[in-house]
């Protein structure tokens, strides 16, 4: 394990971010290699739900929203898509809801729509889990495309509060992670910190260290998980202003 002089917080080895995901699909072009097609379709498994939300939106039932997904997904992943579209490849959110609108508009065939269960399940999918959130999403006139982004900013933190719970168990730190996880996002005078150590059986200045370096890495890995999702990594700042934005814009 590495492990960083700012944050006393270990980080996992490996290359897995050497080169940013999106990056890896885009660099292997029409010769799609292993490493990009499974790049590609884990990218997909992380963002599928903000596309199955804008095909709710856009006013399909359940059942069809659940088809065209579907169905969409098989066209995206069997063939090539990165030919088309080449003004939105510099980031996947846009890429991927550029396909999706270019697949509803000119291939998908009413007439060819597949029965239910009957394609090929080529990410396995919690239709079940997606309309219970789907219903717990506030009910406003925003258009689809603003929810997209919406659902799309709220699945890159659910990726990231993975990652950093995962770190934290491998270290032996799950109960200070699941003490912690509600401060990453708020201001530092809204922490608790006199209960977290009481409940920790911590100093409370340990406390405000350990969620000091939570937050810091926290941080650090919402970076990487935005920048694994564009070709230019100049263009991190600019989309966590664009997240941050359509996050707030929900409120």
């Amino acid at each position: 394990m590495e492990q960083t002089e700012s944050t006393g917080i270990d980080k996992p080895r490996g290359d897995y971010f050497a080169t940013t995901r999106w990056t890896m699909v885009l660099s292997a072009g029409r010769q799609s290699s292993v490493g990009s097609e499974r790049a590609l379709a884990e990218l997909c498994q992380i963002y599928w739900y903000p596309l199955y939300a804008y095909v709710r939106h856009r006013g399909q039932t359940k059942e069809d929203a659940e088809d065209l997904v579907q169905a969409f997904f098989e066209r995206f992943l069997e063939k090539n898509y990165l030919d088309g579209l080449t003004a939105e490849r510099g980031k996947f959110r846009a890429f991927l809801l550029a396909s999706l609108k270019h697949f509803l508009a000119n291939d998908w065939d009413k007439k060819q729509r597949l029965k239910r269960g009957g394609g090929m399940q080529i990410l396995s999918l919690d239709w079940t889990t997606a309309e219970d959130r789907y219903h717990l999403e506030p009910s406003d006139a925003d258009s689809p495309d603003k929810i997209f982004d919406r659902n799309w900013a709220l699945a890159a933190l659910d990726q990231v509060i993975k990652r950093l719970k995962n770190e934290c168990v491998a270290q032996g730190k799950a109960e200070l992670f699941d003490q912690a996880k509600g401060y990453l996002t708020v201001g530092e005078t809204a922490i608790p910190y006199r209960d977290a150590a009481q409940h920790l059986k911590m100093d409370e200045g340990a406390v405000r260290v350990a969620v000091h370096r939570l937050r810091h890495r926290y941080r650090e890995l919402l970076r990487e998980e935005i920048g694994a999702t564009l070709s230019n990594p100049a263009q991190v700042q600019e989309e966590l202003r664009a997240l941050q934005a359509a996050l707030s814009n929900a409120e």
